[in-house]
Formats: structure tokens, sequence, C-alpha cells
């Protein structure tokens, strides 16, 4: 199982370098990977950094961890200027992205969505979702690609070049358990970000959105699962025997986000900045 570091991309870490002055700590630490959110505005703050820039930045001072934006709302970008910037962003870090995807939250969000004039709709956002994912994956592979769908159309083009990755850059589909759409989506693609129920054992929970992934996976090809999770302060034998526990359900992926509660702060407030620098120092949990 790897480790991986999720921080927002407003408050405190609003500023481009220092999420790359983090990110260089997280490398040197020993994390596998550094993700980072993908907002446009947030009603609790009114600094906000834009995580694709913030990524090229953190891809030129970094060489071994994987990095991306955890998740990004493809209903909110034009599908092919993504793929642009997710090439781009691919051979700048030498094949370490990680793209991930989802619907970008309910429609309640009103500052980053009807506010803006975005979609609210989820259903249509979904159907946003499904063809943006199926034209970056068609632009990703370099060859004449047209595409006639509900949401979008494509004349027939050519995108070069292609990612470093391939057969493409690994795609991690987000999904609101035990909303099934989502999972199924994430059975068509390369990893699986299940988020949660606050109520029942999260393990349980967990298990169950796996074996429906893996019901209607019709491919042996790798597949990630990522569990989401606050950070863990405190590395004693139990969190080792949950992690152990989520490693043999099948997670790949621990990741660990860092929000504003677990270190006491709120999103409103000041944030110290020193026990997150500490935390992401101390290296990932130890089996």
């Amino acid at each position: 199982m790897k480790f991986a570091l999720d921080l927002p991309n407003f408050g405190l870490f609003s500023d481009p370098r220092l999420l790359v002055e983090l990110a260089k700590d997280a490398e040197e630490a020993g994390w596998d990977a550094f993700f980072i959110w993908d907002h446009i505005a947030r009603i609790t703050t009114h600094d906000v950094v834009d995580p694709w820039i913030a990524l090229a930045a953190i891809a030129a001072q970094t060489r071994t961890m994987r990095i991306g934006a955890m998740v990004t709302p493809i209903a909110r970008r034009r599908p092919w200027k993504l793929a642009r910037e997710t090439v781009t962003l691919d051979r700048l870090s030498n094949g370490r992205l990680i793209f991930g995807a989802g619907l970008g939250g309910g429609s309640s969000w009103r500052e980053e969505w009807a506010n803006l004039g975005e979609e609210v709709n989820l259903k249509t956002r979904a159907k946003m979702l499904d063809e943006g994912l199926d034209i970056l994956d068609g632009l990703w592979r370099g060859k004449p690609f047209s595409y006639d769908g509900e949401q979008f159309q494509i004349a027939e083009t050519t995108f070069t070049p292609t990612p470093l990755q391939q057969p493409r850059i690994p795609t991690w589909i987000a999904g609101l358990w035990p909303n099934k759409p989502p999972f199924r989506r994430a059975a068509r693609w390369d990893g699986l970000i299940p988020l949660l129920p606050e109520d029942g054992d999260p393990l349980n929970h967990m298990k169950a959105a796996i074996d429906y992934t893996r019901q209607h996976r019709q491919t042996d090809a790798p597949f990630d699962i990522v569990y989401m999770t606050q950070p863990t302060v405190e590395n004693t034998p139990k969190a080792a025997e949950t992690r152990a526990a989520f490693a043999e359900a099948g997670v790949t992926w621990w990741l660990e986000e860092l929000n504003a509660t677990y270190f006491g702060s709120t999103w409103e407030g000041e944030w110290d900045l020193a026990p997150v620098r500490a935390f992401i120092r101390q290296g990932p949990p130890t089996p």
C-alpha cells in the first residue's frame, strides 16, 4: 500500500510557493504522492489557488512523487483544454501524473456552480463527466479522433504529443457510496476513490464498494483503490492494524487529507503552519 497527502487549494494552502515547499518536504520525507483539491471558489475564504498551475510548479521541483488534483469536476472544464493540460503536466513531471475525476460535489455548492453559470443538474453533470472522460481518452491516444455526444462534439482532430504514461494517464474516479453509478463508472477506468458515509463502519463500507466495483470490471488491468482518511497524527499499533485491514480488503493507496479541523483550526480561521509542516516532514505512517 502506498501513502499520499491531499491538501486543499485554498486558505493557508492558497500560496503556490508554500505548496511547492510542502511538496518538496513530502518527497524528502518519503510520501508516495502529493495531491491538491480542485476548487475554483469557496464561500469560506477568498484566497484560492489554481491547482493546475500549482501542480506545474510542484512537478518542476520534485522528482519521484506522484502528483495530481483530487478531484477535477470535468463538467466545468472543456475536455480538449483539459487534455492539453494533463498531457503537458504528465510530460513535465516525467510521467508522474494521476488524474482524478468526479461530479464535483452537490448542486448546493453555489459558489462553484450556479454562481458562475455552471451546470447544477447532477444527471446532466454525470453525462458531461462520462463524455469528457471518453474525449480525454480519445485525445490522449494521439490519433485521429472525433466525437458526437449529447454534451460534447468534436470533428476529427489529432492531439499530439501523447502522454508519457501509456496506454493513458491513470484515471481515478470518485463517488459517494452507496450511490451505485459512480462505481460502475470507476470500473471502466483505472482507480476508485470511495467517499464513504459517516455512519457505520468505514471498513465494511469500503469492502462493499470494492466488491460492487469489481463485479463490474471487465479487464484484469491494474486497478487502484484509494481510502481517504484523516491524518495519522498518532501512529499507534491499533492504527497499524486498521491500515493492514484496509490493505487486505484491497486498498492500494492510503490518502491522508489535511483538513483544517485535524490541526486544531477552522476553515474560516488562521491556520498554524507549524503542525502541518511537522506532520508532513515526519513521513508516512509505518506498517
